[in-house]
Parts: structure tokens; sequence; C-alpha cells
């Protein structure tokens, strides 16, 4: 069991927790992330880890309450564990030798844009960051972002906060004012990362996605988290999940996205009410 330190709302449905788990702190480095069940019952859940503190022992995981899974742990109490924290799995994001970097985080996708923000920024890069919400009521980590950018821009669709648009607005200004990049990286919906990508290849600097696709067991046998990449199957688990942004059939992926559609909304019926119950 693994004890719930810290755990905090960062909006109306994003949670920030931190897991007590001194090994996988030890070991996590920017990019990866762990696979967890709330409960002996419950279903695993891949998280990016978005911080640790090697230290103290604890590893930082940041979810959107969205389905009957995310909601149990949600109704978890500080001082209460979850049943399994598995980790660090997946490959590292390669940040080495990089000098300039534009970091593009979408939503929730924010939370795993961060600890690659923060661990360029370590090593003396220089970074851009941008980031796009819906509105205002669901932004997070923004004085974090700042704390690690030389520039920053904050998007939200509706222009209730910062400026209005999406993420592509600034960075699409920035390339064709000869702005040049290391490398752009971008981690949140399949589809702004998919315009990322699109904006950037006339420019040819190199783009990176994070995938976040189905997936169960996270060590490359389930076969479940597979996308196609330069017309070559790859397992987001083992081999991500980063990947050449213009290489990944992002349309496949958004289609594979999909599958459990119907499952997942009776799945979040079932624990719509005991999570109200929990949480009040």
């Amino acid at each position: 069991m693994f004890e719930i330190v810290r755990k905090e709302a960062l909006n109306p449905t994003v949670m920030r927790m931190d897991i007590k788990a001194p090994l996988v702190a030890k070991k996590a480095k920017a990019g990866q992330f762990v696979i967890l069940r709330a409960d002996e019952r419950g279903e695993r859940i891949p998280l990016t880890v978005a911080g640790c503190d090697r230290e103290v022992g604890t590893v930082t995981i940041i979810f959107q309450i969205v389905g009957g899974a995310t909601m149990t742990l949600a109704t978890l109490k500080e001082g209460g564990c979850v049943a399994d924290f598995v980790g660090p799995l997946g490959t590292p994001t390669h940040i080495e030798g990089l000098k300039k970097v534009a970091v593009v985080g979408g939503g929730v996708g924010c939370a795993i844009a961060l600890p690659v923000a923060r661990a360029l920024h370590e090593q003396g890069c220089e970074v851009t960051s941008i980031v796009g919400f819906r509105s205002r009521d669901l932004v997070i980590l923004e004085d974090e972002f700042r704390a690690v950018s030389k520039h920053f821009y904050m998007m939200t669709d509706d222009g209730s906060y910062g400026e209005k648009g999406n993420v592509c607005v600034p960075l699409g200004k920035l390339l064709a004012g000869g702005e040049q990049f290391d490398e752009v990286i971008t981690i949140g919906p399949l589809v702004m990362m998919k315009f990322v990508a699109a904006a950037t290849k006339p420019y040819g600097i190199k783009t990176v996605a994070s995938m976040n696709p189905i997936m169960i067991d996270g060590t490359g046998m389930c076969g479940c988290c597979r996308v196609t990449v330069g017309g070559e199957m790859k397992f987001a688990c083992v081999d991500g999940p980063d990947f050449d942004a213009h290489l990944i059939d992002f349309d496949e992926a958004m289609k594979r996205s999909r599958t459990y559609v119907e499952f997942e909304a009776k799945a979040r019926e079932k624990h719509c009410n005991l999570f109200k119950k929990e949480v009040e």
C-alpha cells in the first residue's frame, strides 16, 4: 500500500496527489509514468509523473476526474493509501543538449508538460512555454510554468484569461517571426498535438509529441497502446510515450481513443453517485 501524503484540487475536475513511493521517486525522470490502482478491485490507470521529491520519497500525480476509476481515486483521503503504484515506466523525454525549446501544453496535459519544462530549465535551457485551456476556471500550474520559462503564453479558448485562441496562435506567430527552436515538445489532446505538428512542419523544426493511448499492462505485452509512427507500429508504454510528431498517425490514434467510449460512460454513471457522496 502507498500512502497519500497530500491531496489538492487544482480546479473543479483536476486533482493533485503526492504518493509515498521512495523507490519510484528515486529513479523517475521527466516524461515517465506510473500505473496505479486506487483499490484492490480497481482499474489500472497510467498517470505521468508530474514531479517527485527524492529526499522525502514522494511522487506527484495529477489526474482529471473523467471516469469511474478516477472518481474512485479522487474519493481517497490524505493519510489513506492506493493499492498499487508501479513505475517508473516508459522512456524519459530526451532533453540532453537542447538549448532552446518551446513546450506546448493543453488542458490536463500541462501536468505532463511541466516536469519536462522544469527539467529543461534546470539544465540551463531557454524555455518558451505555451499553455492552453478552455476557460479561466480550468487553468492549472500557471505559477509553476512561469517559474521555469523565459517566455510564457497563456491561452484560453473563450478569452476569459490570458489571450483568446488556441496554442497554435502564439506558436505560429513566433515561427513566422523567425524564432528558432532546437525542438518543440507538445503534450495535450490529440487534436491539439496534431495541429502543433502541422504548424512546425513547414519550418523543419523537430517536434515531439507525448502519446497517452489506451493502456493496460505498461510493459509492451498487451499491445493496447500501439500507435503508428512513420508507418510502423510502436508501443507507447515501452517505445514512448514520446514520438516524432511529424510521423504520428494522429487520425488513427484519435479513432482508437474512442474505442471504449460507451463502456466508459457506463462506468462513469455507475460511480457517479458514490463519488458525489464521498466528496460532499
